[in-house]
């Protein structure tokens, strides 16, 4: 592996002299060498600096085109540069951005909203953490409970309420938390998903005001739920008196409504960003019509004041528009129809390819997300990902990728098929797995 890491190493500080040019740069004025020090957890020895993407192609500073899997790690699912985004996201520019007043298009998609997702009133935020956010405190409100639940290994963005992690059996604070002044452990409960026993116990008491989760979990790998999690989840929660808040926001890459409509969820609260918008940033939840009565009595018992939800740029005229064209146009049933495909032929190279060479990995999906897992069966919970996530292996296999011109998520093996995503891109990409596995198995790649 070291050896295999070395070469990779030297083969991409030769092929990307621009990029190492830049990397020097942006050292001198952005922290870490980037905008966000996130762009610098690639497996790569300096970022690839994007020049332009296309289609579901992105190409660098030194001229290298990738075929892309990541797609801007889902802002982009329906790939990179759309002509009918462009024009609306220009139109609307043109007109002004943002008033800090609704236009016409909100009217619009509030009712796109409405059809798709069958939830009948929505607002808007910026990013899906904003939407989560302020779910989470509208279920406190509306509830009068102060805890919530998530499950083990979870991401829902930036929400204090959910850095934590099942540590010993109990809810804990993950690792490496900046600037933390209180426990947020103090108000979260955390169970392995597609545990019901555990999910039972931890509402029994009835102080969950609400448990928030992905339909799939996409942020320890990608852990599918068992047959009937889901329906158990909804009874429990109904039970309980505890509102489920679905987060959308990697899986609406399962149909036009998401997991949600894909799969007859129904939950109180749906939130979902990134994708919503093209790769412009916006974000909406939204909520039942007996959850809008009771977010107004709670509202009105508080009263006046500062509610602690919203920010300046949140449903601003520019994302509208955005999303408008989104809802309209891009995010079709014939687009999810080819996205659909193509996952389903690289779920099926992929699995050709672990079969061929008697590996134990496995390729797991959920509509247009792909994962490979380095471990068979894949896992049902965060605790066996965990063990299954080898990172010296994951970046070997990232840094492979790249040097072969493909890009996929980069903190797990994430891959996500776009609509525009061709063949002959899938095939690439299997035909790059394939030449991994054979180096850490000593053939020739």
């Amino acid at each position: 592996m070291r050896e295999l890491m070395a070469a990779e190493r030297a083969r991409f500080m030769a092929q990307h002299p621009a990029c190492l040019a830049l990397a020097e740069q942006a050292r001198t004025v952005w922290r870490g060498g980037a905008p966000l020090h996130w762009m610098g957890d690639w497996a790569s020895p300096a970022p690839i600096f994007a020049a332009r993407g296309c289609g579901a192609r992105l190409i660098d500073a030194d001229g290298r085109v990738y075929d892309d899997f990541c797609l801007g790690d889902t802002p982009a699912m329906f790939g990179h540069g759309d002509a009918r985004v462009a024009d609306a996201v220009s139109a609307q520019a043109r007109r002004g951005a943002g008033f800090m007043l609704p236009s016409a298009d909100a009217v619009a998609v509030g009712r796109l909203l409405a059809e798709r997702f069958g939830l009948p009133l929505w607002q808007a935020a910026t990013t899906a953490t904003d939407a989560n956010r302020a779910a989470i405190r509208w279920a406190r409100a509306v509830t009068g409970r102060d805890q919530i639940l998530v499950f083990d290994g979870c991401y829902h963005g930036a929400v204090d309420d959910t850095f934590v992690s099942l540590q010993s059996g109990a809810a804990g604070m993950k690792p490496g938390l900046v600037g933390q002044v209180h426990d947020v452990a103090a108000f979260a409960r955390v169970v392995p998903f597609n545990d019901v026993e555990a999910l039972a116990r931890a509402l029994a008491d009835g102080r969950v005001a609400a448990v928030l989760a992905e339909p799939v979990m996409t942020n320890c790998g990608m852990i599918l739920p068992r047959p009937g999690f889901h329906e158990a989840l909804r009874d429990l929660t109904r039970r309980a008196g505890t509102l489920l808040i679905i987060d959308e926001t990697h899986t609406l890459s399962a149909g036009p409504g998401g997991y949600t409509r894909a799969h007859g969820l129904e939950p109180d609260i749906l939130t979902v960003g990134k994708a919503i918008g093209g790769g412009v940033p916006a974000a909406v939840w939204g909520f039942t019509a007996e959850l809008a009565v009771r977010m107004d009595e709670a509202q009105a018992a508080i009263g006046p004041g500062y509610s602690g939800i919203g920010t300046t740029l949140s449903g601003n005229a520019l994302a509208l528009a955005a999303m408008r064209v989104m809802l309209e146009e891009v995010m079709s049933q014939d687009a999810y129809a080819r996205m659909l495909a193509g996952a389903e032929r690289l779920v099926a190279g992929l699995a050709a390819m672990i079969a061929r060479r008697r590996l134990a990995w496995s390729a797991v999906q959920a509509g247009a997300r792909v994962e490979l897992v380095f471990a068979d069966p894949p896992p049902s919970d965060a605790a066996g990902m965990r063990k299954a996530l080898d990172h010296d292996l994951l970046a070997a296999f990232h840094l492979w990728l790249i040097n072969r011109r493909v890009l996929i998520a980069p903190f797990h093996n994430m891959m996500l098929v776009s609509p525009v995503t061709e063949d002959s891109q899938i095939d690439r990409l299997v035909e790059a797995a394939d030449g991994f596995a054979a180096a850490l198995q000593g053939d020739a790649a």
